[in-house]
């Protein structure tokens, strides 16, 4: 099973789309605060999320307190200012797949803390970088196909 962190998420849409990664691929699904929306019950009821019940969601108050509760985990960040592109990275069972804020990224102190663990998806060097959730797809989908897609048709 695979562990998707999405830091500080802005936009809704973007986070219910991983959302929908995470419950078809049996992925967890992990949010740190703060959040740019609700994720309320009636939130996600009105925004038609039928399949919010199939994911395995966690929250946490903050980066750090995230940090402290996975503090040996193995982490793999997605960043454009990665040094390799995320086909390089050997992703394991229970690996955690983090993504920063659509504005932001991941912050520079992350990155410098796990500087072997930073992953790039290439793109041309003229275009700022692409949307989180399609983001987010392409390395869950490298991380499942390398693991023969546990449990899954």
């Amino acid at each position: 099973m695979l562990n998707i962190v999405l830091v500080e998420p802005e936009i809704p849409a973007n986070t219910g789309n991983i959302a929908r990664t995470c419950a078809v691929t049996r992925s967890r699904l992990h949010l740190v605060r703060p959040l740019g929306f609700d994720i309320s019950e009636k939130a996600v009821r009105r925004a038609g999320l039928d399949y919010w019940p199939m994911v395995d969601l966690t929250v946490y108050d903050s980066l750090q307190d995230f940090l402290d509760r996975h503090s040996d985990a193995d982490m793999w960040l997605a960043t454009t200012k990665g040094g390799r592109p995320y086909t390089d990275a050997v992703f394991r069972d229970g690996c955690f797949l983090l993504f920063g804020k659509e504005t932001a990224g991941l912050p520079a102190w992350l990155r410098d803390r796990y500087p072997d663990r930073c992953l790039r998806i290439p793109m041309r060097p003229d275009a700022r970088s692409l949307n989180l959730s399609n983001s987010a797809a392409i390395v869950c989908y490298e991380a499942l196909r390398q693991l023969s897609f546990p449990g899954l048709v």
